[in-house]
């Protein structure tokens, strides 16, 4: 089995993605690097690079920038989990142009999360694993110390299915994904509960 933390190996880059998905809360290039940079940071992500042919070492790192997002669709780098195991992981930025706000989403692909031996799923409706939620939940916290954001949310490919207007400040009671919502200058976590 290869490592999870391998590049080059497709089948950790499969599967879909446990994520962040951090609502910007505008659509300006400033905002979403403040975010980038904060994001990076919080989660200790090891190098930056476009490119997943190739091994961190056989390719030059980029800028963590929203220009290199920009040109390279997502940016990747290594990330120690809090189980101990170095992985693959990437970050990505969904541009909402002028109608709604950018989202800026940090993932380990569920490829990566099976070699490492995280389990991700019990059963439930839902993907989902409390290590990896609690997890990124610290991440979305340190980031929001640094620059804050409208709203995050955590759980398997859940960019974009909440947005901070519809929610209008309003943690919800009954949970299939976490939540980071601010209120004013604190920020609450809901962690998912069905």
């Amino acid at each position: 089995m290869t490592s999870p933390a391998a590049f080059r190996d497709r089948t950790n880059w499969s599967e879909g993605y446990y994520e962040l998905a951090i609502e910007v809360g505008s659509n300006d290039d400033a905002r979403i690097q403040a975010v980038l940079s904060a994001l990076w940071s919080a989660a200790d992500v090891h190098g930056c690079f476009g490119r997943r042919d190739r091994e961190p070492e056989e390719q030059d790192p980029v800028p963590c920038t929203v220009d290199s997002l920009a040109e390279f669709g997502h940016l990747s780098g290594r990330v120690r989990l809090p189980t101990g195991h170095l992985t693959v992981c990437g970050c990505v930025a969904i541009r909402g142009g002028d109608e709604s706000s950018d989202w800026l989403d940090f993932y380990v692909p569920l490829g990566a999360l099976d070699k490492a031996g995280v389990a991700y799923w019990d059963g439930r409706p839902f993907f989902r694993s409390d290590v990896m939620d609690e997890w990124l939940a610290a991440i979305g916290t340190e980031t929001f110390t640094s620059t804050s954001f409208s709203l995050g949310v955590i759980g398997f490919e859940v960019s974009g299915c909440a947005d901070a207007s519809a929610l209008a400040g309003r943690m919800p009671k009954t949970r299939d994904i976490g939540y980071l919502l601010p209120r004013g200058d604190v920020l609450h976590y809901g962690a998912a509960n069905t």
